[in-house]
């Protein structure tokens, strides 16, 4: 869930912290990370680099974990597990602009900043942006796309390219997406942090007016670009609220994804409700007015002296909508890129959809960094669960390699074990709070069933999670005319959503395995009715493979297992099925598989 407040423009932010709006922008949104350094009228350093730590979560645009996605930092490579989560220690990044990129089939990438601190972690919830065709035309003659949400891009003739190099010709294929800058999820989804370098190379931080993605495929899915001397325009849409306070004309800055910042290419002129503007490539594009900052930090602590982590953090200009949010890390720290001389509102939320901060406190700023040192917040003020137990294995001992997984209020909490115990202090929003719990030994390979528990202020003994009884093996294993076909986790991902709208409603499964950790990438699926099921249920097969085979004939699906959300389903079919036309001849195919439930 999101804060209900104005929407607002957003602003640039880091992971972790608040980045820059100038005092005359009328409002923002963005995210919190990292630690200070001063506006300096020198280009950045972009070079050092420091042993960097991040974390975080990915979900798709449904906000359901993404499990198996490609994530990069620094050199080093992860993937997300069964929810989503992904992490990296002492890794060389950038120390100015750290950057994380997630990969997976189907979506646009997924980027975010951040300024690395000396031991302090980074932590990001990243939501990911489906490559969505919407629309074609032919290279020659050029052509049109235009979004219902008002995104129009016009090509001219003759006007696109391998994006390998070489000329191309035939069908161009439009994916695009606009992105919204006064959409509550803004900070999951935009690219980077809303920093950039303008045309003299200096860093500022950016207030959008909307961002787009759009990538071009051919007829053979092959990368397309812009050909060289060539340029296409984009018409913006301005949401309503905003279109009062947008400039007459502002600058356009594309995305740089290596080195996770924006950088200032082109002009945008206001149209009506409108801004539109000439690109000469494709990747993401922003309309922004630029501005200056300088950086803050601080620690939230409780009234015992814990950290809270992973607490949403506000920070805006008093008499303004102006304003920025984030998340504390592990330690309870954040930090960031803040408005100079400017008087400043930091609130503390437990979460997004909690109307009241437990925390609000002023500061000022003048043009240097902003150090605010470790902020208690009062016991009177705040709703403090103190939440602690045991993870033990199947031998009844402590468990040392393993986590507990938190569920609460639509999104995941993970939290490490110490001797096979936890310790952690939340915030609650009402008193009181619905949360569940999943205990799991990696070591092991097992995990305990899920714990329904209500929070309450004070201490909250949960008590001994045994991760045991329950595997946490996932995997969609078939059998095609003889020829095996194998999906496991963790080397290969899964999704698995249910289909309320359908008639009837249906469970939709999907694997996909990664080539030698390309980008393509080979995908099944599987559906079957949801009506009635349960563990000894039959259901029916309403579809099977990525190669649009045909069911025939009925074929049941025998579940074997139907565990609550975060638990599995598991079952197995045998049947004929036709081949796609025109050949219609007949497949034998035998399948089991397991997958956890995110719906």
């Amino acid at each position: 869930m999101f804060l209900h407040l104005p929407k607002k423009i957003a602003v640039g932010l880091m992971a972790l912290s608040v980045t820059a709006m100038s005092l005359f922008i009328v409002s923002c949104q963005k995210e919190l990370s990292g630690e200070g350094f001063n506006v300096t009228e020198t280009p950045p350093d972009l070079t050092t680099k420091i042993a960097a730590s991040v974390s975080g979560f990915v979900t798709d645009e449904a906000d359901a974990p993404v499990q198996g996605a490609t994530v990069q930092f620094g050199t080093s490579t992860a993937s997300t597990d069964k929810y989503g989560y992904f992490e990296f220690s002492n890794v060389q990044a950038i120390k100015n602009a750290a950057v994380v990129t997630v990969l997976k089939p189907g979506y646009f990438k997924g980027i975010k900043t951040y300024i690395a601190a000396e031991n302090k972690s980074g932590f990001f919830r990243i939501k990911l942006l489906p490559k969505t065709t919407q629309g074609n035309f032919d290279a020659a003659a050029g052509g049109t796309v235009t979004l219902t949400n008002g995104l129009s891009i016009v090509f001219p003739a003759a006007a696109i390219k391998l994006a390998a190099g070489g000329a191309y010709s035939g069908q161009v294929n439009v994916a695009a997406q606009w992105i919204n800058p006064t959409a509550a999820d803004l900070v999951k989804i935009m690219p980077g942090d809303l920093r950039g370098l303008d045309a003299q190379g200096f860093m500022r931080t950016l207030t959008t007016y909307g961002m787009a993605a759009v990538e071009l495929t051919g007829s053979a899915g092959e990368l397309l670009q812009i050909a060289d001397g060539k340029k296409a325009s984009m018409t913006f849409p301005i949401p309503s609220s905003l279109s009062g306070a947008a400039p007459a004309d502002l600058p356009l800055w594309s995305f740089d994804e290596t080195k996770g910042l924006w950088k200032q290419e082109g002009q945008a002129i206001k149209s009506g409700s409108n801004y539109v503007g000439e690109v000469s490539h494709f990747s993401f594009w922003n309309c922004d007015v630029p501005s200056n900052f300088v950086q803050f930090n601080c620690t939230i602590r409780d009234s015992d002296g814990s950290p809270i982590p992973f607490a949403l953090v506000k920070v805006s200009v008093v008499g303004s909508q102006s304003s920025g949010y984030g998340y504390t890390d592990s330690s309870g720290y954040t930090g960031g890129a803040v408005p100079n001389n400017a008087q400043l509102l930091l609130e503390v939320f437990p979460y997004y959809g909690c109307g009241s901060p437990v925390f609000s406190q002023t500061f000022t700023t003048t043009n240097t960094t902003a150090s605010l040192g470790v902020l208690t917040i009062p016991s009177s003020s705040i709703s403090s669960a103190q939440v602690s137990g045991t993870v033990t294995n199947c031998a009844n001992a402590p468990v040392t390699n393993g986590y507990v997984i938190m569920y609460s209020n639509n999104q995941y909490f993970r939290h490490p074990l110490n001797n096979g115990a936890f310790d952690f202090a939340y915030m609650l929003c009402n008193g009181t709070e619905q949360v569940s719990f999943i205990a799991e030994d990696i070591a092991g390979g097992e995990q305990s069933t899920s714990l329904s528990y209500t929070l309450n202020t004070g201490n909250n003994p949960v008590g001994n999670l045994q991760a045991c009884g329950v595997t946490t093996e996932q995997f969609i294993n078939y059998t095609q005319d003889g020829v095996v076909f194998t999906y496991t986790s963790p080397t290969d991902s899964f999704i698995m959503y249910s289909n309320t709208q359908s008639v009837p409603t249906s469970i939709y499964i999907f694997g996909t395995s990664m080539i030698a950790g390309g980008p393509n990438a080979t995908t099944v699926s599987l559906a079957f009715t949801e009506t009635g099921i349960a563990a000894g249920s039959t259901q029916q097969l309403l579809s099977f493979g990525s190669d649009s085979l045909q069911i025939s004939a009925p074929i049941d699906v025998n579940i074997t297992e139907y565990g609550a959300v975060g638990q599995f389903v598991a079952g197995n079919f045998t049947g004929t099925l036709l081949n796609p036309p025109p050949a219609n001849t007949p497949t034998s195919v035998t399948c089991s598989f397991r997958v956890r439930r995110t719906r």
